[in-house]
């Protein structure tokens, strides 16, 4: 049980000290109405501000992000944010001072140290002009259109001080603007909504874990009791039905690996369950997924033989010029592994999320102020909604397995002994 604790922990803090937040822009005001400014933010006044009609999407995607306050249903809780701008230097304050909405929304009404907070998430004001200090702003998350150096107009976010918009920049992202992001003036090393998540997660895995393995201590030679049946249960599954079938006489070895990952997916994928605990979407954010990924193509690559290795660049018996065929493909095979496994858990969390959220926005699409309308929607959305979570559960087991099983099938593949 130790070995099977300290994986898990190792496992943890690899995936939290190289986690990055998710990517996205919210054009939204929080409640899912996209706000558009019609005025340049260079340009005097902030010009008239039109709502428009409910988003869904927009919604759902802001409900789903990764952001620098942890919301529990209306209140918005602080957390501690760490930024770098190569110009300023370091900044470390509480998201608190930027005096988010009474709504759980994530606008701050303040700016600090030329940061401002949209929709949950630290983006910094482009304008080295901006006063620096604390200064009170109307924040509402608009958008607006500038005139970039060649010529091309660009959508961005934008906040309104002193009777004028001010551009704030792309949220801080790992990939330096590859993936739509925008190089970003800043860099955000904050404790967000998914890492405490992770560490809350963290907490209590490791209380069970100790939980169960002092039980088995105190009891043993006696049949499992109580929580104790559960873990039994789900070892002793994937030892039986992942492990040893996949791995042969090595799964011994491999095993703390492969309970450290079922373990730490489910436990991130059952807590993004309870809404009342923030709706953390972690294992719904790519940078997690891929984290975990990177993981297991190192343990397999760094674990394979001389047999896996020759079969990708030589597999005997097979004609020369067949072999510039398929070697290519088998070299492309050993990195396209871990990206099928980065999208596979991703994809499926995330949209059982973004689904959830959608139904209950169908409640103010098809309401508009009717109080029947909106009655007969929300009996409507609930039943869907009620059907989707309990179909998400068990996406939070099958997902958690399947991430599992695929990496024992390539460790095994790759530990393999050849057969003559």
């Amino acid at each position: 049980m130790r070995r099977y604790i300290l994986s898990f922990i190792c496992l943890f803090f690899l995936s939290t000290f190289a986690f990055s937040q998710d990517h996205g822009h919210d054009h939204n005001d929080g409640h899912g109405h996209e706000q558009q400014a019609t005025t340049d933010p260079h340009e005097e006044g902030c010009g008239h501000i039109e709502e428009g009609e409910f988003n869904p999407g927009a919604t759902a995607f802001h409900h789903i992000s990764d952001q620098n306050i942890y919301n529990i249903g209306p209140f918005s809780l602080p957390l501690p944010c760490m930024l770098y701008a190569p110009e300023n230097g370091w900044s470390f304050f509480s998201s608190g001072k930027f005096h988010t909405d009474d709504h759980g929304h994530g606008n701050g009404h303040v700016a600090v140290e030329g940061y401002v907070l949209v929709g949950g998430m630290v983006h910094n004001i482009r304008d080295n002009s901006f006063p620096d200090g604390e200064v009170e702003i109307n924040n509402h998350g608009f958008h607006t259109t500038i005139t970039l150096e060649d010529g091309k107009e660009k959508e961005v976010n934008a906040i309104c001080y002193n009777d004028r918009l001010w551009a704030v920049d792309a949220r801080s992202t790992a990939d330096g603007g590859v993936f739509g992001g925008g190089i970003t003036s800043f860099y955000d090393f904050s404790l967000t909504k998914n890492v405490v998540a992770m560490l809350i997660v963290f907490a209590l895995m490791a209380w069970l874990f100790f939980s169960v393995a002092k039980a088995y201590k105190n009891r043993a030679g006696m049949a499992p009791k109580g929580v104790q049946t559960l873990m039994e249960t789900l070892f002793v599954f994937i030892q039986d039905e992942v492990a040893k079938p996949f791995l042969g006489h090595k799964w011994e070895k491999f095993l703390p690996f492969l309970m450290s990952l079922f373990f730490f997916i489910l436990g991130l994928n059952l807590f993004g369950q309870i809404p009342i605990f923030g709706g953390s979407n972690v294992t719904g954010n790519i940078a997690v997924t891929l984290v975990l990924a990177v993981i297991t193509f190192f343990v397999v690559n760094l674990n394979g033989n001389k047999n896996y290795w020759e079969h990708i660049f030589w597999m005997p018996g097979v004609p020369a010029w067949v072999k510039t065929i398929l070697t290519p493909v088998e070299i492309l095979g050993v990195f396209i592994k871990p990206v099928t496994l980065t999208l596979r858990l991703f994809a499926n969390i995330t949209a059982g999320h973004m689904v959830i959220v959608i139904f209950v926005g169908l409640i103010f699409m098809f309401g508009k102020g009717q109080w029947g309308a909106s009655l007969g929607t929300a009996v409507g959305s609930t039943v869907l909604t009620m059907f989707m979570m309990s179909i998400e559960l068990l996406v939070a087991f099958i997902q958690a397995f399947v991430f599992t099983i695929l990496t024992a099938s390539y460790i095994g593949a790759a530990t393999e002994e050849a057969h003559h």
